[in-house]
């Protein structure tokens, strides 16, 4: 394991940053160790749902977890309001940096995930490979 620490700015996208710095580094796998901040808004996509719900307003990240490739990520995300109040769902496009976003990265070079459609869930759903198998 190869942890990898990165921070986000203000204003930017932090599932397009993720994504981004997986094709730069031409990750093959990695995932979310630890990760604390704030948006100031939030689109998610809740179990179930076919849509996504955007949130606008100031919140503090509780809890980011998932895994992350050059082939695909999948993550969620808690969190919570002014009031305390915690909500979580399916990270997606367009939740937005508010002050911090400061991300510790687990990458593990003896693998590869992949994305491959699961017709059972309707989704694209990891598919782990080892690089020694190669």
């Amino acid at each position: 394991m190869e942890p990898l620490a990165i921070r986000f700015k203000p204003g930017q996208d932090i599932l397009l940053e993720l994504e981004r710095i997986a094709q730069e580094r031409e990750i093959e796998a990695a995932c979310v160790l630890t990760c604390v901040g704030s948006l100031t808004n939030a689109v998610l996509r809740f179990a179930n749902q076919g849509e996504s719900t955007e949130l606008n307003g100031h919140f503090e990240i509780v809890s980011l977890t998932g895994v992350l490739s050059r082939h695909g990520s999948h993550f969620h995300i808690a969190i919570s309001d002014g009031e305390g109040k915690t909500i979580g769902a399916h990270l997606m496009e367009g939740s937005r940096v508010y002050t911090t976003a400061e991300i510790v990265l687990a990458l593990f070079p003896e693998y590869s995930f992949l994305r491959s459609f699961d017709p059972q869930t309707g989704y694209p759903e990891l598919e782990i490979k080892s690089q020694t198998s190669k």
